[in-house]
């Protein structure tokens, strides 16, 4: 057995994380449909049309071998697929058509296979259209700073389209290397407490919040030690579109270089003089500086 190897990339952008997997067994062919429709819209798109033109290559091929296709230039690859072509999109200019039994019988297996391909084709493309996606913004850095003089984590994300996302939920696990009493390391996730885990309906922005008292794995640490112990922190949002009534779901990853510590995410919800309310999504991904507290002593970045 040959043994295969991949890399995966998981980090955002800018961050090296990548895992490296020996002794993969990919099976292209059972995973196709799932492999297409993570394709982009623009991949999609170049797939269907290369497997077209390659179906109908072989077929005019098939063709010239045979010939038997009226109007046909002698050993014309070009004519025997522009018939190919007129057959499989069931076009039928009348120039040229099959006048041999051999034709005939190619033109038979090509209808048969074009009915295949269009079926599968036209599957694709609409579950990818049907597929729910969720335009989840997450801000680029995760917090820690005194929230009431407790220090809380916190990071805020938003909706980015103009729908809602109904009965949202959200979960916030950390991960990190632990070493155990035997002595082998190993991948601890720990299942944060939030201060609020649901939401009625996400529309704009929303702060996740977790306070770091005793049992908070955050507790007692600094920002050498999350680093030194590999600190992530996968973050998944789950809610019902309420313009599809389909579950839709999204997730972004804070490493530990990714927590800022002494500092919390500017306002960007304002309130003017006429009582209107301005959100300034500009601002989205800011931070400012907050000061130490006797519970709170981390230096300000």
């Amino acid at each position: 057995m040959v043994t295969k190897s991949k890399t995966i990339s998981i980090a955002p952008k800018g961050a090296d994380y990548t895992i490296h997997i020996l002794g993969d067994q990919p099976h292209p062919v059972r995973d196709f449909y799932h492999g297409m429709l993570r394709l982009t819209w623009p991949r999609t798109f170049l797939a269907i049309a290369l497997a077209y033109l390659f179906v109908n290559a072989l077929f005019a091929f098939c063709y010239l071998v045979a010939g038997g296709v009226a109007n046909a230039a002698a050993g014309s690859f070009a004519d025997a697929f522009y018939f190919s072509v007129e057959t499989m999109g069931t076009i039928g200019y009348g120039a040229m058509y099959p006048a041999s039994t051999a034709a005939n019988v190619i033109m038979v297996i090509e209808s048969i296979v074009s009915l295949v391909l269009t079926a599968l084709a036209t599957g694709l493309v609409f579950a990818k259209f049907s597929r729910p996606t969720a335009r989840v913004r997450f801000t680029k850095h995760a917090v820690i700073a005194p929230m009431n003089g407790v220090p809380t984590l916190m990071l805020r994300l938003g909706n980015e389209r103009g729908n809602q996302i109904v009965d949202a939920q959200f979960r916030v696990v950390c991960m990190r290397t632990e070493q155990t009493v035997e002595g082998p390391l190993f991948y601890r996730m720990i299942d944060l407490q939030l201060v609020r885990e649901r939401a009625p309906s996400l529309q704009r922005s929303f702060s996740v919040l977790h306070v770091i008292d005793e049992k908070s794995p955050f507790f007692g640490q600094t920002p050498e030690s999350i680093a030194e112990q590999e600190y992530e922190l996968q973050v998944m949002v789950v809610g019902l579109d309420d313009t599809s009534m389909q579950v839709m779901h999204a997730n972004h990853r804070y490493f530990a270089a990714q927590i800022m510590w002494g500092a919390r995410h500017r306002d960007i919800l304002s309130e003017q003089a006429d009582g209107s309310l301005v959100l300034d999504l500009t601002k989205f991904h800011d931070h400012e500086p907050t000061l130490p507290t006797p519970t709170f002593p981390y230096p300000s970045p």
